[in-house]
């Protein structure tokens, strides 16, 4: 084996970590896979001759691509930002692929990735590093070209922002997740708005993500009120829903006519959904629930 298969070789054994570290950079499935191929063409052009630290020295890579990405990311994502619904991971009830294993080992739920996008490049370069992935700073400060103690500073914002959310612990129990969502349907489809009202938390949002190609579309609601009312609006008869796994949590794919056309993300806690997250842009939806309904191309 000469050199660069072995290099290679030793790459594939990282990738299912670069692969993490950079969508958790990135939030996004596609650009996480670019970062990743991205760095693994800059290692075959540098070679690892004297490297001591491959780890190391590959998620450096990674890490500085996905900087790079963060802060190029063009001004009309950041204006609806608050709606902005990362990719989450959508698999079929117990189907999940050693690769999607990997991304949802921390169990982080879309609620938080939608916290760390309102973070800077560097804060969230800090903070997925060291809190997520337990990097030291003495490691994550020549990424950025910072001192140390600098870097711990960003962390630090980064952890107290997270904190500032105050995102709500989730329900573990996965049938009473599926119980609490399945109830909002229900609720939905016969237009019973005191029943929804009974299932949303008083303080719900709801996201409505309709890409940065639509941005007029996308929209945050707040309140049992005024989610119950788009949840009426949002009932249609041609719609059939598929239960999924979304981040591990209990979520949704909606279709018509056999076609993506919504994945859904629900946060559920004691017995109430906190949180929506909804992806409505369809190109999107049928790439991320491919693992539910097949390729939107068969």
């Amino acid at each position: 084996m000469d050199e660069q298969q072995w290099l290679a070789s030793r790459f594939e054994e990282h990738r299912p970590r670069l692969r993490a570290v950079a969508y958790r950079m990135l939030g996004s499935l596609t650009e996480a896979d670019d970062a990743v191929q991205d760095a693994w063409e800059r290692v075959s052009r540098a070679g690892a001759d004297d490297v001591q630290n491959l780890s190391g020295w590959l998620t450096t890579i990674v890490a500085r691509v996905c900087l790079n990405t963060l802060r190029s990311r063009n001004a009309r994502r950041e204006e609806f930002i608050e709606a902005l619904v990362p990719d989450p991971i959508v698999t079929a009830h117990g189907e999940a692929s050693p690769e999607d294993e990997a991304l949802m080992a921390d169990s982080i739920g879309v609620a938080l990735q939608v916290v760390l996008d309102t973070l800077s490049p560097a804060e969230r370069l800090a903070f997925v590093l060291h809190d997520m992935f337990d990097l030291p700073f003495e490691e994550i400060a020549p990424m950025m070209g910072r001192t140390t103690q600098a870097t711990r500073q960003l962390a630090s914002r980064a952890r107290r922002r997270v904190r500032g959310a105050e995102i709500a612990a989730p329900e573990r129990d996965l049938a009473r997740q599926r119980a609490a969502v399945d109830a909002f349907f229900a609720a939905a489809r016969a237009g019973d708005f005191d029943a929804l009202i009974t299932v949303l938390h008083p303080d719900v949002v709801l996201r409505a993500d309709f890409s940065p190609a639509r941005p007029r579309q996308s929209a945050v609601f707040r309140g049992a009120a005024a989610v119950a009312r788009q949840a009426q609006l949002g009932a249609h008869p041609a719609a059939e829903v598929l239960p999924a796994l979304v981040n591990g949590a209990a979520g949704v794919v909606i279709t018509r006519r056999g076609r993506p056309f919504v994945v859904m993300a629900f946060t559920v806690a004691d017995g109430k959904i906190m949180e929506i997250d909804a992806i409505g842009d369809r190109e999107r939806a049928g790439r991320l629930a491919t693992a539910v309904i097949g390729s939107p191309e068969t």
